[in-house]
C-alpha cells in the first residue's frame, strides 16, 4: 500500500508539476526519497549503519526521482 506522502505526490505531479517552481520540484524529490528510504531501512534487518547509508544517498535518490518526472 502506497503511503500517505506517496499518494500526495503523485496526485500533485500529476496535475501541476511541470509547472512548480525548481525548488517545490526539488522537495518532491526528496520527500519521495525519504518515503523510500523509510521503507527500506523498515524491513531491512536491524543495521546500525543502514540509515546513514541510505541518507548518504539521499541527494542521489532525489536527483534520479527528479529526472524521472521530466517528461520526454
Amino acid at each position: 500500500m502506497m503511503s500517505e506522502v506517496i499518494q500526495a505526490l503523485a496526485g500533485f505531479t500529476s496535475s501541476n508539476y511541470p509547472n512548480a517552481s525548481a525548488e517545490r520540484k526539488r522537495s518532491i524529490a526528496v520527500a519521495a526519497a525519504l518515503e523510500l528510504i523509510a521503507a527500506r531501512v523498515a524491513s531491512s534487518p536491524v543495521n546500525g549503519t543502514q540509515l546513514d547509508e541510505e541518507l548518504n544517498r539521499l541527494s542521489k535518490y532525489a536527483d534520479q526521482i527528479q529526472e524521472a518526472l521530466v517528461v520526454k
